[in-house]
C-alpha cells in the first residue's frame, strides 16, 4: 500500500509539472488510478500486489469489473487510457520493465454486439463441473442461475436466502438503484441450488455473513473476482477458448431467450434494463442464422 502511495505522488507531480496538464485533467488520472489500487488492495489483500508487479490480468479483471456495474464504453476507454498513463510513467522511469496494459484491446466507443457463448457451449461449460469436488455444487449452482436468471455478478453475490423461492420458481433480485424485480429460475437451476444449499448446512459460517446464499471456503460472502475465477477455470476445463466472463452468460441467457423468441419487453423486465434500447442490442443474428433465412425464404431460392 505504501508503494502505491509513494508512486501515486510521484505520478501525480510528473502530471503536473513535466506534462503540465489542467487540474481537471489530473484530477480524471488520478481517480482512475486510485480506482485500480483500491480494487487491487480490496481484492488481493491476503497476496498483496504491488504497483511494479501488477500484470495483464489484474487490468482485464478491473475492467470485467467496471463493465458488468454498466460503465459506457466511452467511460471504460478512458479509464483504461488513465490506468495506461500511469503504467507508462512507471516505465519511462525505469519502475517495470515492460507495460501491463500493453496488449490490452482498447472498449470500442461505437455499438457493439456483446460476446455470447453458443447453447452447446453453455452447456459443456455446466456439465464440465465436477460435482464430486469440494466446491462442485455451489460452482454449479452459481453458473445456473447466472445462466438461468440472467444476473448481473453484482446481483448474484449479494443474494441472500430469503431471496430464494425454490418452491415457486422465481428468485428476487435487488439490481440498480436497489430496484427490487422476480426472476423465474428454471428448474434445472432449482435443483442444483438446492443441491448447493444441503451441502451448505454442513459449512462452518461467517457470523456476519449467515444471510448471504454463496460462500467461499471459509464462510464468508463470494467477491466478484471469485465468480470472475470459478468461470474462467470452468471454461478451461470445458476447452472454450472465448475470453468469458461472468457477464457472458447474461448475455447469452438474453440472446438465447429472444432466438428463442421470447418477447423483448419480458427479456428486458428479467435483465432489470431502464430503457429497451438497452435489450435491444441482443435482437442481433449471427451470419448463419441470415444465410439460412435467406436460403429458406427467399423467394427466389424456392
Amino acid at each position: 500500500m505504501e508503494q502505491w502511495e509513494e508512486y501515486i505522488k510521484e505520478y501525480y507531480s510528473y502530471l503536473k509539472l513535466e506534462k503540465n496538464l489542467s487540474d481537471n485533467t489530473i484530477s480524471a488520472y488520478l481517480h482512475d488510478i486510485k480506482s485500480f489500487r483500491e480494487f487491487i488492495c480490496t481484492n488481493f489483500s491476503v497476496s498483496p500486489v504491488s504497483p511494479v508487479s501488477v500484470e495483464r490480468k489484474h487490468i482485464e479483471e478491473f475492467l470485467a469489473g467496471i463493465y458488468d456495474r454498466g460503465m459506457n464504453r466511452t467511460s471504460q476507454a478512458r479509464t483504461l487510457s488513465g490506468i495506461n498513463s500511469f503504467f507508462n510513467f512507471l516505465l519511462i522511469n525505469d519502475k517495470i520493465q515492460e507495460l501491463p496494459t500493453e496488449s490490452i484491446d482498447h472498449p470500442k466507443t461505437g455499438r457493439k454486439l456483446p460476446d455470447v457463448l453458443s447453447y452447446m457451449e453453455v452447456k459443456n461449460l455446466l456439465d464440465s463441473i465436477d460435482l464430486s469436488q469440494p466446491q462442485g455444487h455451489r460452482n454449479r449452482a452459481i453458473l445456473e442461475t447466472l445462466y438461468s436468471c440472467g444476473l448481473r455478478v453484482s446481483e448474484l453475490i449479494e443474494l441472500q436466502i430469503t431471496d430464494i423461492f425454490i418452491n415457486e420458481g422465481y428468485i428476487r433480485v435487488i439490481g440498480k438503484g436497489d430496484k427490487q424485480r422476480l426472476v423465474p429460475i428454471s428448474e434445472v437451476a432449482r435443483r442444483h441450488v438446492a443441491n448447493y444449499m444441503e451441502q451448505r448446512k454442513t459449512m462452518k459460517i461467517d457470523g456476519k455473513n449467515t444471510d448471504f446464499l454463496f460462500l467461499n471456503n471459509k464462510g464468508k460472502k463470494l467477491s466478484r473476482v471469485m465468480i470472475f475465477y470459478i468461470i474462467k477455470d470452468t471454461a478451461l476445463k470445458a476447452g472454450i477458448h472465448k475470453n468469458i466472463s461472468p457477464h457472458t452468460l447474461r448475455h447469452s441467457f438474453a440472446t438465447h431467450l429472444l432466438q428463442g423468441g421470447a418477447d423483448i419487453r419480458v427479456v428486458q423486465e428479467m435483465l432489470g434494463h431502464e430503457s429497451i434500447l438497452t435489450t435491444e442490442i441482443y435482437t442481433h443474428l449471427d451470419n448463419d442464422d441470415l444465410k439460412n433465412s435467406l436460403l429458406n425464404h427467399h423467394p427466389l431460392n424456392k
